[in-house]
């Protein structure tokens, strides 16, 4: 990526300098900060920010949130940011929430070039910042942007101090629901399971306990409850045959709104009952993610690399085989490869190309072209079933990938910086 002999050496060298990257940072932000500006000007939202500002207006009250836009549908750490977004007030809530998301994103940014990471570093900053370019209407829009930074700076500090790494991902996991596919990897790799175990433990009880005392105790599982009733989203991986069902017109197929918990969903034959199905899937592709780590820790395979791998596996299994499949679910992928290409460049440069990929082709598909997609357009159907095949494409990898950790220990590449 930084290697291009079109550009002079000053000028490469320059890019390979932590400087660089924050000026790169500083143009990413202020664009998306200028985009948004559009709206909060008007008093305007985006995207599903709308019901955040409603939500926030409403307080914690889980009885009116029922009749807000949507039904709430996160762990009860979510109101931080979603409270605390309203911190100008109604009128500019966007602006508040493109503020918070900045600041973590600094923060994720300074982890990533700190320290020993102040040199090899810089190359995956550089993707993290290329992956915002087209994710970032997005992560901007949505809680996921919220825990991207968290988990990135559990991930970088996790061989090291995988207490504090636990502590992190469980506070994320209690903001959205994503991060645990990365606890499980944690406690398998780690050395000091039972004090990690704890740690998460811990977090969970402290806010349980929050919870009952503000008196929204029957309410703590609620973002579990609001699933259950969705049907096959349209995004999902799962969902491509019905999508070209819809599109050929064929079984009395469509793509159909579900207003009760605004989604886009489709309707076909046998659609409601691969929705029934992936729950037990989903619990069965982490039974074996979890069973492929464990193998590879027994034989030997390197502790840190098994778990960012093992991450890997996770998360993009929590996609493939979920019914929900929302593009922002892309996002939850850039921490686990952007630690990734950190450890090891040279290693991880696949994923993260394909990474690239599935970026780009969720962006053509949201905000670019969703409205037609919606509409069954064929040419929308194949950029989607790209991106679902380019999802599958990384899940074999890392299953395979991991399922290799270990199997020749005296064989196996040291870990390679980024590049210069």
């Amino acid at each position: 990526m930084l290697r291009n002999r079109l550009l002079p050496p000053v000028v490469l060298a320059w890019f390979r300098t932590p400087a660089s990257v924050w000026w790169g940072f500083a143009a990413v932000h202020l664009y998306f900060l200028a985009w948004m500006f559009s709206f909060f000007v008007h008093g305007d939202t985006f995207s599903d920010t709308e019901q955040y500002r409603e939500w926030a207006l409403l307080g914690y009250n889980p009885a009116e949130l029922h009749g807000a836009i949507s039904p709430w549908v996160y762990p009860v750490l979510a109101q931080v940011p979603i409270f605390a977004a309203n911190m100008f007030g109604p009128h500019l809530y966007l602006l508040g929430w493109t503020l918070i998301l900045t600041a973590l994103d600094a923060v994720g940014l300074a982890y990533l070039t700190r320290g020993t990471r102040s040199r090899r570093g810089i190359a995956p900053a550089w993707f993290w910042l290329g992956f915002t370019v087209f994710m970032g209407y997005l992560s901007f829009a949505r809680v996921e942007g919220i825990t991207t930074s968290i988990v990135l700076i559990a991930l970088l500090y996790a061989a090291d101090r995988p207490v504090v790494a636990a502590v992190l991902l469980s506070v994320a996991t209690w903001i959205k629901v994503w991060p645990a596919a990365v606890v499980a990897p944690l406690l398998i790799a780690s050395a000091r399971r039972v004090q990690v175990l704890l740690a998460g433990v811990v977090v969970s009880a402290v806010v349980a306990g929050a919870t009952v005392l503000s008196g929204a105790g029957p309410h703590l599982l609620d973002f579990a409850v609001n699933q259950g009733q969705r049907g096959m989203q349209l995004e999902a991986t799962f969902s491509t045959p019905w999508v070209w069902l819809s599109v050929l017109h064929l079984g009395g197929s469509k793509i159909a709104d579900n207003v009760a918990i605004n989604s886009t969903e489709v309707y076909g034959p046998g659609a409601p009952l691969a929705a029934l199905l992936m729950q037990p899937l989903l619990i069965i592709a982490a039974v074996a993610g979890a069973l492929i780590m464990i193998r590879a820790l027994r034989r030997g395979a390197e502790r840190e690399e098994l778990l960012l791998e093992g991450s890997l596996l996770m998360v993009t299994a929590f996609i493939v085989f979920n019914k929900v499949g929302s593009p922002q679910f892309i996002i939850w992928l850039a921490p686990v490869v952007i630690a990734g290409l950190t450890h090891n460049w040279d290693r991880w440069k696949i994923p993260a190309t394909l990474l690239m990929g599935i970026a780009f082709t969720t962006f053509v598909i949201y905000p670019l072209f969703y409205t037609p997609l919606i509409h069954a357009n064929p040419i929308m159907a194949a950029v989607l079933t790209i991106r679902n095949v380019l999802l599958v494409t990384l899940l074999v990898w890392a299953v395979r990938r991991t399922a290799e950790l270990g199997r020749k220990p005296s064989s196996a590449p040291a870990p390679s910086p980024a590049p210069r």
